[in-house]
């Protein structure tokens, strides 16, 4: 019969029971649970299976490309940085407000660690997000052009609780890659859908790169009017640690 059930519980894709039905019937059996507190504690693992299965797709789908977490960020080796802010902003009611960040500073000094540190923090706690390379996302919205698929891809991009673009800096851009661009952050912004964006260039500097001056003008305006702007100026932690 265990065996039948165990069967049962397979074909119905209930891996996390079957995963532990073993064990918990042998449990109920040597402290003598009812029918009740078996399928109780049954169906509360099927729940924690499924939970983390969630979370570790939600992980795979952003993309994160380094495993760092908020929890393995070397503050110590960064004492310019506020660690009780970066916490709080770790508590996530920035993506509740729509709040976006931007991390500025010289290359080096911890801005993609910390934003993948906060995106790994929103995916574990149930939002959906998706860490970019800038040039990257340029480059997939400047393909989406050739099938006439931008606006699909635009509204998946705005469908992401948070969207974390990474290095933001001295890039070759078409005006199409540049209008896609402006249109994704205008929606977000209208969506009320937060993003993080490290760069190493000071805002004036954004002009350099992209065009025309009343388009940026305008980007400039969505992001900053609900923004937390984080400047790390210290010394790059990429450099070995002194003897």
């Amino acid at each position: 019969m265990n065996e039948e059930l165990l069967e049962l519980l397979e074909k119905l894709k209930l891996k996390g029971m079957a995963g532990v039905f073993t064990e918990m019937l042998a449990k109920a059996q040597r402290e003598g649970w009812g029918h009740h507190q078996l399928l109780d504690q049954l169906f509360l693992e099927e729940l924690r299976h499924r939970r983390e299965r969630s979370v570790q797709y939600r992980l795979r789908q952003a993309k994160i490309p380094w495993s760092w977490t908020l929890q393995t960020f070397p503050f110590d080796r960064q004492p310019v940085l506020d660690k009780t802010r970066i916490m709080s902003l770790a508590g996530l009611d920035f993506i509740q407000r729509g709040e976006n960040i931007i991390f500025t500073g010289p290359t080096g000094t911890g801005k993609s660690g910390l934003a993948a540190g906060l995106l790994r923090q929103a995916l574990i706690s149930g939002y959906r997000g998706r860490f970019y390379g800038v040039q990257d996302l340029l480059d997939e919205l400047y393909a989406s052009l050739a099938d006439r698929s931008t606006p699909k891809l635009l509204n998946k991009l705005c469908r992401y609780d948070l969207l974390v673009l990474d290095e933001l800096g001295y890039l070759t851009l078409t005006p199409e890659q540049m209008n896609s661009f402006f249109k994704l952050m205008k929606e977000r912004y209208e969506a009320q859908r937060p993003t993080i964006i490290t760069t190493n260039l000071s805002f004036e500097n954004w002009y350099d790169i992209l065009h025309p001056k009343d388009m940026v003008d305008a980007l400039l305006d969505r992001l900053k009017h609900r923004c937390c702007i984080i400047d790390i100026d210290g010394d790059s932690l990429r450099t070995p640690d002194a003897e």
